[in-house]
Parts: C-alpha cells; structure tokens; sequence
C-alpha cells in the first residue's frame, strides 16, 4: 500500500499518478470561500466544522491570498463564521470549543493581515459586519469569561487567553485596533484577576494574564478612559496583587538564570562575583558580550503595577515560597497595609525593610532583589539601542518606587541581620555610575540614575530615616562622574548639556552639606562627608574654573554653566574654609602630609566659624508624570512588545492528541 504523506491541507499518495487528496476541513473551507452559503446545500455544514480538527495554516494562507474585492465577496460568509464560532464556545462538546477557538485567531489574524492598510472598521466589518459587531462582541466577551473562571480544562483556559492576545496585538499600534473598544466595553479584568489568585491556574496561565492586562492597560490611555486603569488602579486584594508579583518574578528570574548559565559557560564569573548585595554587577571591559533576549512584557507588567497600585509597592519584599527557591533565614518584610492617598505621610519603609542577599548560591524569591539582578544585567551593555531602552525601563521603575509616598515606615526592630533593601538599590546606582563612562555616553540613563539617588535622599531626610551605608562609595562615584564630565568636555558638550547633570551632581553634595546631619547613621559620617570634599578639593576647583570660563561667556551654555556655578557656593566655602587651617596644622605640627584622623580632627575643631548660605529646593523634585513625559517611550515600547507577542503566539502547541487525551471522557 502507497505510503500517504500530508502538507498544507491535502492528503498525498507517494504515488505520483495520483491527485492529492483534500482534508475533509479544507474542503469545508472551500466552500466558505465561495460566494454561496455553504449551508444551504449542507443543512449540518457548521455542526461538522466544529467538529473538524482545524488546519490553521491553510486557513489564514486562503485569507491572506485573495485581494480586497474578492474578499468583500465572501464577507457574508465570514461574518456566519465568525458568529458560529462564537456560538460554538457556548456548547458542552469541548472539542468543538476548541475548533472555534482556533478558527477564530485564524479569522482575526488572516483577516487582519490582508487588510492592514484599511481602518480598524474595515476588519470590524469583514469579520462580523457593524450591524452586529457590538452583539457579537459582548456574546464574544462573556464566553471567554466564563470559560476563564470556569473550574475546567486548562487547555480551553490557556486558549482563550491567547485568542484574547492575538485579539489585543493584531496591530502593531494596539491603540488603533477599534476592535479593543469592545473588550473595554465588555471587562475581563476580574477574569485575568482570578487567574492570578487562584494558584493552580496562576501557574499554568500567569505569565500570559499578566502580559494580556499590560496590554490592555496600554489601549488609548492618554486619549480615553480606559476602565482597566481605572480597575488595576484600585485592586487591594493581597493574594491577587502577590499573585502578579509571583509571576512577575519568575519571569525575571528565569531570565537571570539563562544569563548565569550562559555567564558560566563563557566563564567571566559575572554572578560569582555577586557576593555582597548588588556589588560587582557589572563588566567594565566584557568584550565577549553575553545576551540573552530580555523581556520588555513583564517590564511593562512591573511597571504598570508600580506606577498604577499604589498597594503592589508592599510586594516587592515580599517573599514568595511558591517559586521554590532557596530562601536565607532571615525574617519576612513586615505587610503593613499602606496608607490611603490623601491622609498623613506613609509611616513604614518597604525597602528599608530586611532585604535578601543576592548570592551567587542563593535563589531569592524576592520581587525587588530579582528586579535589581535583572536590571545589574541589562544595564552592563547600553551600547545596543535594545538594551539602551531596556535599562531606560528598569530606571523608570526605579524612579516609581523611589518616590516617598510609595515608601513605608522602617520596620521597629533595629538589629536587623541585613541591610535594608534601599542599599541594594543605591548600589545598583552606584555601580551604574561608575561603570558607564564612555565615549557613547548614556545621558539620559545617568540623569535617571541621579534622580533615583535624589528621591531616596529626600525621602530618608523627610523620614529622619538613618541609613547605614557605605556613602563614601556614592560621594567618590559622583565625584568621578564630575571628573569625566570635566575631561571631555568638548567631545560631550557636542552632543548633550553636560551641566544639567553636573547641577545634580553638585545638589547631591549639598543635600548632604545641607540635610545630613538628619540622614547619616552617626556624627562621623558628615565628618567623613567634608573629609571627602576636602580630599577632592581639585575636582571641585577644576569645575568652578569651567563653569565660571562658560558662564561669563556669551555661547549657548552661559545660563546652564552659570547655575552649576551658583550651586557650588557651599562646597567652595567648605574648601575654602578649612584648607587654610589644615596647612596651618601641618605647618605648626611639622608635618609633610596629615593622616585622615588628623585632618578630620582640624574638621571637627572648625565647624563653628564655618558659614554656608541656605539653599532652597534641594529636597523638592519633580514628581513623575508618564504623560508628559515618556509618552513617545511607552507607544514606541508598546508597539515593540505588540510585535513581539504577536510573532510568539504558538497555537500549535496544543495538539489535537493532547486536547483529545484531556477530553478523553467524551464519547
């Protein structure tokens, strides 16, 4: 017997003398394509079809293979199709729902791509005609919920979710797919809710729940209310919001694993390094460059829960056992509710409380910890515009998470084991700094960087929170950076106004001249503070001397060069004021070169006679506004992730075998 082999929707002998053989599907979906009702010859034609195993291929090929005018002619048919599909997912025979879930992501896609020129009307009326869009919609909508919240299979579940993606990323520009006034109409936000809080179905359809209400968050937002702001905005529910944070960092975390076993096998000892909290994040010389594919989704899923739900902030502490990782001994992050918008100012620190550690060894389930680890990664290569835009996220998010009224008072036991999670974030500042000083540099992501630092340290002296820090690392960071600003002048200034990001360097220093005393953890660390001026003295005077050279010039920078100039007036005074008497010290005790104890002790002899003016604002900021300003950043990110999902949806992964295996009780 001639052995029969099958490809694109037809049955073929190996028997050359013979015509190939059509599926009985295809031949069904012949008669869709013609002009004339293909029940009227076949009273049971779409009682079969569902019945059918569907051939997506030949499907959405026949679609994209006819033009517009041959397309119109068969739009009656495609309007029935569409809606006995969605008669379909009403019935008790899961296979059948399974076939018209299918055919309906072959119908929207196929549809779609042959008419991607034409307006999201157009598709509307192709695939269910306008007269019924809205009808057919709702019947639409509502089947897909209760087929998510229904206790059933989780194959019909994970199919509706991505008939809902391929729904939501049919377009590039998610924000021009009319069809999504619908699903805004017709919510499935409390559907994507009980998947994320019920564990079970967490695990199987998490990852692809939480990407759908990104999206979904991202439809027309500037332009519209769009309920699922509104929704995600006020979900207090702690299982829910653990939930999404759960999946979140699993997904980061799996990423942050790729990355070590990749790290491991070119043997630059990346995550090996990683012995004390975020420290030696990054490679300053890599030149064998380790990638792996990062992932904008779940960024934009982090994101939007920070930016939006002012109670997700209560998760990134917390401790997830689920994710079956190795946890250190150390207390849970206390889950103090937090305050109400409006009320009095947040009285407990979430990332002042227990962090961590990040080890090599130790897998935290720390939603935070992880994020930080993921984003030490993306940062150390700026140089590609994919990742340039990646690490522009990760301090985006930071940035939310920094602003003080997201912040919870510090837990009440003082002899915590670790640092507070606030030092692994400035860490992660710190080792940015340092480490992204290059010919293409990154300003916008350092001028982010600084802001972050800026927030923590208006929150911290708002709170009179004393932290425990290495703050020496942070003040020679900054000084560096003033450095390298100073040495290429010329070639930066050609491209970007370097003093913006020297006036907040500069406003750094004078939040710890100004406010310190109210933040650092003893006496000796302010003294440490004027030590370090003093013993950068140079660096200092190098960049008066600049600013004070462009400020009295009439170019473009004067106004810019001339407020850094201004800003200095403390650090000058500082200098200024006890130079003079270390010399004396040195000269009177004969002494070629002071010891630091020796200089700190003429410090601490000199505060009294010191005089510094009151600088106003420098504990004020900018609150952060998506609106006004990343607007451009988050269509274009949107887009990219439209894409990237769209490309990535796999319907094949559910086999017939599979689905008739799990519906084996049916008859």
């Amino acid at each position: 017997m001639a052995q029969v082999e099958k490809r694109g929707g037809l049955l073929r002998k190996s028997s050359a003398s013979k015509k190939p053989l059509k599926e009985k599907v295809v031949l069904m979906y012949d008669e869709i394509f013609m002009t004339e009702d293909p029940s009227k010859c076949s009273p049971r034609f779409w009682e079969e079809l569902f019945l059918m195993k569907v051939n997506l291929e030949y499907l959405e090929g026949k679609l994209e293979s006819l033009d517009g005018e041959e397309l119109m002619k068969i739009k009656d048919n495609i309007n029935c199709l569409f809606q006995h599909c969605i008669q379909a997912l009403g019935e008790d025979h899961p296979i059948r729902v399974v076939n018209a879930l299918q055919t309906l992501c072959a119908l929207i896609r196929g549809v779609h791509q042959k008419n991607k020129s034409t307006s999201g009307f157009d598709i509307i009326n192709m695939l269910m005609g306008f007269d019924k869009a809205e009808l057919c919609m709702k019947n639409l909508m509502e089947s897909l919920d209760s087929l998510l919240c229904a206790e059933g299979s989780e194959s019909l579940k994970s199919l509706c979710l991505k008939l809902l993606l391929c729904l939501v990323t049919v377009t590039d520009n998610i924000s021009q797919n009319t069809i999504l006034e619908y699903v805004m109409i017709n919510s499935i936000f409390e559907a994507i809710l009980q998947i994320l809080s019920h564990p079970p179905s967490r695990r199987e359809h998490g990852y692809d729940a939480v990407v759908l209400l990104a999206l979904l968050v991202n439809y027309r937002k500037y332009e519209s209310v769009n309920p699922y702001i509104v929704k995600l905005s006020i979900v207090d529910d702690e299982a829910t919001l653990n939930g999404m944070g759960l999946v979140i960092a699993q997904a980061l975390s799996e990423y942050n694993r790729q990355y070590k076993d990749k790290e491991e096998e070119h043997q630059s000892g990346f995550f090996s390094a990683l012995t004390n909290m975020v420290g030696s994040m990054f490679i300053a010389d890599a030149h064998e460059k380790i990638s792996v594919q990062t992932n904008e989704a779940i960024l934009l899923a982090l994101y939007e829960a920070v930016h939006l739900n002012r109670n997700f902030i209560t998760v990134l502490a917390q401790s997830h056992p689920e994710m079956g990782l190795v946890t250190a001994p150390v207390s849970p992050a206390p889950t103090t509710p937090a305050t109400p918008l409006g009320t009095t100012p947040p009285s407990s620190d979430v990332i002042s409380a227990v962090e961590l550690p990040l080890d090599a060894d130790v897998q935290t389930s720390n939603l935070l910890i992880t994020f930080l680890k993921y984003s030490s990664i993306v940062m150390q290569d700026t140089k590609d515009e994919h990742r340039l835009h990646s690490g522009k996220l990760c301090l985006i998010i930071l940035t939310c998470i920094a602003e003080p009224m997201r912040h919870r008072k510090k837990a009440a036991d003082k002899n915590l084991p670790c640092r507070p999670l606030v030092c692994a974030v400035l860490d992660l500042m710190v080792e940015f700094i340092v480490t992204h000083m290059m010919k293409e540099f990154p300003m916008d992501l350092y001028i982010r960087c600084i802001q972050v630092v800026h927030k923590l340290l208006c929150y911290q002296k708002k709170c009179r929170v004393r932290l425990h820090y290495t703050w020496r690392e942070l003040w020679s960071a900054l000084i560096n950076l003033l450095k390298f600003l100073m040495s290429n002048e010329t070639v930066l200034l050609a491209k970007h106004n370097i003093f913006t990001l020297a006036l907040m360097i500069v406003n750094l220093f004078n939040m710890f001249i100004t406010y310190g005393d109210t933040f650092l953890p003893t006496p000796s660390s302010y003294d440490e503070l004027y030590y370090e001026i003093i013993r950068m003295h140079q660096s200092f005077d190098n960049l008066y001397s600049m600013v004070l050279r462009l400020s009295t010039n009439a170019g473009q920078w004067k106004e810019a060069a001339s407020k850094v100039t201004h800003a200095l007036v403390n650090i000058r005074a500082i200098i200024n004021h006890f130079n003079p008497k270390i010399e004396s010290y040195a000269a009177v005790n004969h002494i070629s070169q002071l010891s630091e104890e020796q200089v700190l002790e003429v410090v601490r002899a000199n505060y009294d006679t010191l005089t510094l003016k009151l600088q106003d604002g420098l504990d004020q900021y900018e609150r952060y506004s998506e609106q006004h300003k990343e607007a451009a950043f988050f269509k274009e990110l949107v887009r990219s992730i439209s894409t990237n999902v769209r490309r990535n949806l796999a319907f094949h992964t559910l086999s017939q075998e599979v689905l008739l295996k799990e519906f084996s009780t049916i008859s």
